[in-house]
């Protein structure tokens, strides 16, 4: 898995999103900034799938960086329920329409198992 994340890394354009076995999870790849503080990099990026279509739901998803960003954000999410409650709540003042809509955008055929 390693040595396929490395030729994403070199071979893909910025910005490129690519499947993996597990639905929802991607890998997206990161551009370096203008002023080489930050250098290309491979991240996740969380985003559920349409059932029907099989493609993302959103434009762009919950990007993760690194390990440690990942636990941060397992932390709020799990840990407490209020999220949970909010999510809800969000639900039923939303028009069904917004909770239903999913936009289509490309697949990518070349999946990478995780």
């Amino acid at each position: 898995m390693e040595e396929r994340l490395t030729q994403f890394l070199k071979e893909s354009a910025d910005w490129e999103r690519r499947s993996t076995n597990i639905p929802g999870i991607f890998l997206l790849k990161l551009p370096g900034s203008k002023t080489s503080t930050r250098k290309e990099s491979v991240a996740i990026e969380i985003n559920p799938v349409n059932q029907a279509t099989g493609y993302p739901t959103k434009k762009r998803g919950i990007v993760i960086r690194s390990a440690s960003e990942l636990e941060e954000i397992s932390k709020i999410i799990i840990a407490n329920p209020k999220v949970s409650e909010l999510a809800n709540k969000i639900d039923a003042v939303n028009p069904a329409e917004i909770k239903s809509k999913a936009k289509s955008s490309a697949a990518d055929s070349d999946i990478i198992e995780i």
